[in-house]
């Protein structure tokens, strides 16, 4: 995975959890991983194709979950309910369609945002060898984006091209 696909997905957790929830992140050490075993209870999970192809999770705490619920929707749940996965699932959609943006010349599509919450819970991220962590701390505890993208292929973008016949 190129530095270069990373940085927007960077970039958009912060402005996205900056400008929508009023809560700055730090950032800690990116990591590579081979496999995903979140530490976090909540995971949202979006889908990306295009040229190229992956998935983004935000995993987050309960508590980091609960937060984000209490300030889009003005009151604290006293669970991981329906609400908590919303906010997730729209908190992860709005991370991923920013760092679309940056990645314009990948063209890439969101799938919808799934949420999966419990602990110990392992996210495949398919044929991806390998993904970037990026761990983030706020006031309401702790997050992780993970990214796993694959630029397509020149070759492979070739050969899937419709032959012109000649006139």
């Amino acid at each position: 995975m190129k530095a270069e696909h990373i940085n927007p997905f960077l970039t958009s957790a912060v402005e996205v959890f900056s400008t929508m929830l009023n809560c700055d992140l730090k950032r800690g050490a990116p990591t590579l991983n081979a496999a995903f075993q979140p530490a976090h209870e909540v995971s949202g999970i979006i889908g990306l194709s295009g040229k190229a192809s992956g998935v983004v999770v935000v995993s987050v705490d309960r508590e980091v979950a609960i937060g984000v619920t209490e300030k889009m929707l003005g009151e604290r749940p006293d669970s991981l309910n329906a609400d908590v996965m919303d906010a997730i699932g729209e908190i992860t959609n709005m991370i991923a369609g920013r760092a679309k943006t940056g990645l314009a010349h990948l063209e890439m599509n969101l799938a919808l945002p799934t949420v999966i919450t419990g602990n110990d819970h392992v996210i495949r991220f398919g044929s991806l060898a390998k993904t970037i962590s990026i761990p983030y701390s706020c006031a309401w505890g702790d997050l992780t984006v993970e990214v796993g993208l694959i630029e397509e292929d020149e070759a492979a973008a070739a050969a899937k091209k419709p032959m012109m016949a000649g006139v």
